[in-house]
């Protein structure tokens, strides 16, 4: 059985963390994300000073970066350089799994807990409040 640092549910969206900014210096984060069927992540978006990457896990799920479709399967990766336009879906009937690496550490679980609560009232969140929660954590929304 796998044992996480922390898990963090946002939504659909399932954020399990196995190292964040303490165990790192701040130099890196690594969680693994489950997508369930259909589920799609934060709106197009980028980083200020982060890069990314992502490395298929279980299923087959999509990044879109700078508009270019990349499907993740099983030992598939991408990169996501900061300041470039991104995010994830999942079009698929199965679960999805990717492992996620972010250089620096300045997006972590804070910026997950936080989001989390924004949307635990159900229904679409106030875009206002996710934008500041974003833009505090170095994200900028691309919509």
């Amino acid at each position: 059985m796998k044992t996480y640092k922390e898990e963090i549910t946002i939504g659909q969206l399932g954020v399990n963390f196995l190292l964040d900014g303490d165990d790192t210096n701040n130099q890196m984060v690594v969680f693994e994300c489950v997508f369930p069927p259909g589920a799609k992540v934060p709106v197009p978006h980028y980083h200020v000073g982060v890069d990314e990457m992502v490395y298929g896990l279980e299923g087959t799920g999509s990044s879109y970066v700078d508009g270019k479709k990349i499907d993740i399967s099983p030992g598939d990766h991408c990169f996501i350089p900061r300041g470039v336009v991104h995010h994830h879906d999942n079009h698929t009937g199965e679960t999805v799994k990717m492992l996620c690496v972010l250089t620096p550490a300045s997006i972590g679980p804070a910026y997950f807990r936080e989001m989390s609560e924004l949307l635990k009232g159900g229904g679409p969140p106030d875009r206002v409040k996710a934008a500041e929660i974003m833009a505090r954590h170095g994200l900028i929304a691309a919509v």
